[in-house]
Formats: structure tokens, C-alpha cells, sequence
């Protein structure tokens, strides 16, 4: 299995196929399955204010497992009425066409959504929640291009980076890819019995089609530790195991075309993707990446548990490290994994932040340590800076680097942190400057 095929697959499973269409003109093919692929219009629902296009010719691509409650999809959401994000991804490809990183976006995510429009001509208000109720809050309607819209915005305010594309493809056009195939061996180590993903699974190899494939990339509670970090790890693992039969298999025009329609038609795109012609070009664009130069992330991440006790269900990222990834991607340099990992994170609730104002505006420190507080941060006070800020500034005493480097990174304009001796003992001083952007998450 190359790691080519895992990008192509990871991104929707279309495009791994979608090769051999590029390789062999496919003609026959762009008139039968062109218009199975949904077009959505989303630049006009997402709003004027986001990130710059630092890096012209490098593409970012939000790749959704769509969780739709209507029709074929109605018995996995038992009273749920909106659209779901089961799978969430970003898909850069390097302007060079070079390189590529494909970055996993966990469910759990506990981040800020915006404002979003709803698609029925009302606005949800800001709050914080799991990533994916932004594709729920904007497809409350049923229309995805609303659903996609939300989540671009959600994601594009989080990380900084400008999203340029979409793809989705829902559950029923899952399984008829993997039916297509005539089913995946999987092996899982022990059974696996869950009601809510409709699965019954012995320990052991066997093959999965249909329902019960669905039901093992869906699984989460009882298998493994229980968490979206796992399940994510068995959706890769099944996406490899995809790409490999896939391109053992399709060799006939029969098998490429049975598979082929089973990914169009649950496919959905923006307008400018949308078509066997575009997603061709954007398959053959992987096409020359060497092996070696394909990366895979999952946003670096701690239980939110460790920010606020009482929340066992939850993620928080790992800051200065997400926005280390994040700032690499919209620059287009390519992401190094070592510069990634910490040994331990920091998380919010071991900062201990002292909040000054520096705007000569009353109440800015107050309204920046509420914020914080809410975060998992621990405020020891308020007060007014000694002298009028230009900017806000993030200072620390000796022995507080990385929770100053942390918290400097979760700012949505992050500041550069400063040492300064004569900085509270034991604290990080926060000194709100006009225009304070508030945090990321």
C-alpha cells in the first residue's frame, strides 16, 4: 500500500479511482457519472471576513464524511434532525505540487463556532462546542452547501487557514464503495458489539461489506479506549486496506464503473470542484508527489479534561504546537512531525496568567480574564499596565517559557513572548493592547 493511495483514498475515496480515469481518458465515463456530482454554492453563506490566501497556488481541501439524517442515512441518528460531520479532514497540496499533508480534525474538538447562517434565512450566535455541530448548525435545513459553509468558517477562524475547497461524501456512498469492492477484511483484536454504530463483530480477520463496514469506521465507545483519536486511527486503517483492493481490483470497466457510481453519487462538492473534469485535474495533481513527502496529521491535541475536570467527553489542541502546524500550512512550508510533539503538553489549567490593560479603556482586562477563566486558565487578578500598550504583549519571568509560548500561540493574532525580569513571580502577564483578538478554541 503506498502512501499516495492513502492521500487519494483519505480524501474522499473518489480521487484514488479517479486516477485511472485521468491515466485513460475516461471519456465514456465523464458523460455517465458528470452529473451524479452535486454542486453547492457556499463563498456567499461563509462572509467576508477571513484569513488572507498566503501562499496563491497551494490548496486547501475540506474533506467531509457526511452523516446526513434524511433518507437512506434516517436509522443512524435516532432524534438527531440535522446534518452531522462524522469525519472531518484538511487536505493541503503544495503550490509545488511537491508535497502534501493530509490533517485529521477530531469530532471533539471543543472550539468556538461562530456565527453561522443557518440556511433558512436566521443566524446562530457565537458559542463554544464540538467542532462538528458547525456542519449540523448551518445544514439545519438539509442543504449542505449551508452545513460545508459553517465549517469552513469554523475551521478558517480556528486555525488561521484559508480553506479554498470542499468534498463530501455520505454514508450510503461509503458503503456502496466498499460493496463495489465485495467487501474489506478487517481483524479486530477483541468483538465488538455497539447499537448505536449497528455493528456485531467477532474477534478476528473476516470481511466487512455494507452495514458492517459503515458500522466499523463508525465505532467508537466499544472498541479500544473509547475515544475520537481512536476511531479516527481505525478510519485510516480501513481507508488503507480501501486504497490497496481498490487498485488490485478495478481493472475492468465494469468494476470502475460500479464503483464509480457509487462515489458520485453521494458526492458533493463546491461549485468550482464540482465534475469528473475538475476532480480528475486535482487527482493527477498528486499524481508526481513522491512517497516520502505525503504527510499525515491529526491536530496535536490533550483531554479538555485536563482545562476543566468536569469535561471527560472533549479535546482541546495543543497550543503553541497546532498553531505551529497551522501557520507551516497557510505559508505553504512544509509541516515537519518533530516540531509537533511535546513531551508533555501544557495545557490551559497550568498557566497561571496575570491580566493588565493596556488600552486606557476600562474593563478591557476584566472582559480579556473572564475569556481566559472560561478557557481552563487560572487568573490570579486584573490591573492596569503600567505605561499605554501598542499592541498586547505576553511577558514572562524565568522558568515560564513554554506556558508563555503557549498561551502567545492561542492568541488569534499570537504575540511573540518576551522575558522580562521584572515580570510578576510564578505568572504570565497578559497586557491587553487595542484591538485584543481574544483566543483561539
Amino acid at each position: 500500500m503506498t502512501r499516495r493511495g492513502r492521500v487519494l483514498v483519505l480524501t474522499g475515496a473518489a480521487l484514488a479511482v479517479l486516477l485511472v480515469v485521468a491515466g485513460a481518458g475516461g471519456y465514456w465515463l465523464y458523460q455517465r457519472l458528470d452529473s451524479n456530482i452535486q454542486a453547492a454554492g457556499i463563498d456567499n453563506k461563509i462572509g467576508g471576513d477571513r484569513p488572507a490566501n498566503l501562499s496563491p497556488g497551494a490548496k486547501n481541501i475540506l474533506v467531509v464524511g457526511s452523516d446526513s439524517r434524511d433518507g437512506d442515512n434516517a436509522k443512524y441518528g435516532k432524534g438527531l434532525t440535522t446534518m452531522q460531520s462524522d469525519t472531518l479532514m484538511v487536505l493541503h497540496i503544495a503550490a509545488n505540487r511537491e508535497w502534501a499533508a493530509v490533517v485529521s480534525l477530531p469530532r471533539d474538538s471543543w472550539l468556538q463556532i461562530p456565527a453561522c447562517d443557518r440556511g433558512n434565512g436566521t443566524t446562530s450566535a457565537p458559542h463554544h462546542f464540538k467542532i462538528n455541530e458547525a456542519f449540523a448548525i448551518g445544514g439545519a435545513t438539509g442543504d449542505i452547501g449551508s452545513a460545508a459553509a459553517c465549517t469552513i468558517k469554523t475551521i478558517e477562524q480556528n486555525t488561521g487557514l484559508r480553506i479554498d475547497h470542499f468534498l463530501s461524501v455520505d454514508f450510503q456512498g461509503f458503503k456502496g464503495m466498499v460493496d463495489a469492492l465485495d467487501g474489506l477484511e478487517v481483524c479486530p483484536k477483541q468483538a465488538i458489539h455497539d447499537t448505536k454504530a449497528h455493528l456485531d463483530l467477532e474477534a478476528g480477520c473476516q470481511t466487512v461489506k455494507g452495514e458492517q463496514a459503515l458500522g466499523y469506521v463508525r465505532t467508537r465507545y466499544s472498541v479500544g479506549d473509547g475515544s475520537d483519536i481512536g476511531r479516527i486511527g481505525r478510519q485510516q486503517e480501513f481507508m488503507q486496506a480501501l486504497a490497496t483492493k481498490a487498485q488490485d481490483k478495478l481493472t475492468s470497466p465494469g468494476d470502475l464503473y460500479s464503483f464509480l457510481e457509487s462515489v458520485t453519487k453521494s458526492l458533493t462538492t463546491d461549485e468550482d470542484l464540482a465534475g469528473i473534469k475538475s476532480l480528475t485535474s486535482l487527482a493527477s495533481s498528486l499524481k508526481g508527489i513522491p512517497e516520502d513527502r505525503l504527510t499525515f496529521l491529526t491536530v496535536p491535541n490533550y483531554p479538555r479534561e485536563l482545562d476543566v475536570p468536569a469535561d471527560k467527553a472533549n479535546i482541546s489542541w495543543q497550543y503553541p504546537q497546532a498553531h505551529t502546524l497551522f501557520t507551516s500550512l497557510a505559508k505553504d512550508r512544509e509541516v515537519d512531525k518533530d516540531d509537533l510533539t511535546a513531551a508533555e503538553p501544557v495545557p490551559a489549567r497550568a498557566i497561571t496568567v496575570q491580566v493588565l490593560n493596556g488600552t486606557g479603556t476600562p474593563g478591557q482586562a476584566a472582559t480579556a480574564a473572564k475569556e481566559l477563566r472560561t478557557a481552563g486558565y487560572t487568573v490570579t487578578g486584573t490591573g492596569n499596565a503600567p505605561a499605554p500598550a501598542k499592541e498586547t504583549t505576553v511577558t514572562y519571568p524565568s522558568g515560564l517559557e513554554e506556558q508563555a509560548k503557549a498561551l502567545a500561540a492561542r492568541l488569534r493574532t499570537p504575540a511573540t513572548p518576551r522575558q522580562d525580569p521584572q515580570a510578576t513571580p510564578g505568572a504570565v502577564t497578559l497586557t491587553v493592547g487595542p484591538g485584543y483578538p481574544g483566543l483561539r478554541g
